[in-house]
């Protein structure tokens, strides 16, 4: 489990519907998120959960025939609203460095004070916690 999960999912909670979108299948995804106390937590709730058949085949000159995620038609539908953080790896040795949830919560939760998410550049969004704080503590 990446640290500060539970910690990031109740803050966001408080803004955001949470919905878990796994490439397994949904028995899998039950049981892990079960596993990590995220489907009966007290704190927050979870929207929806995804698995592969929410999936779509593309075909791809580099990859070949593959199964993926169609973001690209979901950010169509919802433009600028996505973002990608650091993939978590290596859990043994980068458990306690690993501070990606504790950023992306504060970003999600300046983000929620602003009345157009449009105006935000996700793919800046650890510049945008800095420059926030900076001026946070101007005032």
């Amino acid at each position: 489990m990446r640290p500060y999960l539970h910690e990031f999912l109740a803050a966001a909670y408080a803004e955001y519907d949470i919905m878990i979108w796994s490439a397994t299948s949904m028995k899998w995804v039950e049981l892990k998120m079960g596993q990590l106390g995220v489907l009966n937590n007290p704190n927050y709730k979870i929207t929806a959960l995804l698995d592969h058949l929410a999936m779509i085949t593309v075909q791809s000159d580099s990859r070949g025939v593959f199964d993926c995620k169609p973001l690209g038609l979901i950010w169509a539908q919802f433009p600028k609203n996505g973002l990608t953080i650091r993939p978590f790896r290596k859990a043994h040795s980068n458990r306690e460095n690993d501070k990606e949830l504790v950023k992306l919560t504060q970003y999600l939760l300046s983000a929620a004070e602003l009345d157009d998410l449009s105006v935000l550049d996700h793919r800046s969004w650890e510049s945008y916690i800095e420059d926030n704080s900076k001026r946070r503590r101007r005032v």
